[in-house]
């Protein structure tokens, strides 16, 4: 964002100032426990985040009235404070969806993808915490035009909160044609699997592609508005996958 290169001190101040923000209300914690389990995780995501708003920096400071020129640095408050709790909000629906484990407190002296990996279970499997930093980083930086950063823009021009408009962004990320699009496409690779068995040949897979274009539908994961070329995450992620042990 400034054109400089962080400092190691730099990068280890801002991980050790996240992981100081990341305790998680426990009225949150609750909230996301008597979720059912079988309620979508983004659901649960923009619930935990839009109870987020009772914490506010920007919403307590703005009903007490500050001037405009003030708005950026609540803004940041909430921003920062945001960032540090989404791991392990994300972790704790983890692992009641998917595991039914407990959630690992952060561990203040270790960087943000240790922790939010050894939440999720992983924190013995160092391909594993590699791959999350890879990936973290190269999808911090998602632009403005897709539809949940737009959404959050949007709804933050109305001076909501970044809670508020982070979690309208979230359930513009969970639509189908977005966010979701990643499952979508695990589930018709699932679907055509147990279709064709271990019938991989060119006849059978077009088979099932035109049973599934006829009955109305669209193949998950073609046909992109944007992305015309390869994208160059998949690339990233891919070369990790060829050079790693973890696959």
């Amino acid at each position: 964002m400034t054109g400089e290169v962080p400092s190691e001190q730099q990068v280890r101040d801002l991980s050790a100032e996240w992981a100081a923000r990341s305790d998680v209300p426990k009225f949150v914690e609750e909230l996301i426990d008597r979720c059912p389990s079988d309620l979508h995780p983004m659901a649960q995501f923009s619930i935990a985040v839009n109870a987020l708003e009772h914490q506010s920096a920007f919403a307590k400071a703005y009903a007490k009235g500050m001037k405009k020129t003030e708005y950026w640095g609540h803004t940041f408050e909430d921003s920062m404070d945001l960032i540090a709790k989404l791991p392990t909000i994300a972790a704790r629906i983890y692992q009641n969806v998917f595991k039914g484990g407990k959630v690992a407190p952060v561990q203040k002296d270790k960087d943000y993808s240790f922790n939010f990996a050894n939440q999720l279970g992983f924190g013995e499997n160092k391909d594993f915490i590699e791959l999350l930093r890879l990936y973290l980083t190269i999808h911090t930086d998602h632009e403005g035009g897709n539809v949940s950063a737009h959404t959050t823009h949007l709804v933050g021009s109305a001076l909501s909160s970044p809670m508020l408009s982070l979690a309208a962004g979230l359930n513009g990320l969970a639509g189908p044609l977005h966010g979701l699009a990643n499952q979508e496409v695990l589930n018709w690779l699932t679907k055509m699997k147990a279709a064709i068995g271990n019938d991989l040949s060119d006849k059978a897979i077009t088979d099932y592609l035109w049973s599934t274009l006829k009955a109305g539908q669209v193949v998950p994961g073609y046909g992109h508005a944007v992305l015309r070329k390869t994208d160059p995450r998949y690339m990233a992620q891919r070369t990790f996958a060829e050079v790693s042990q973890f696959f």
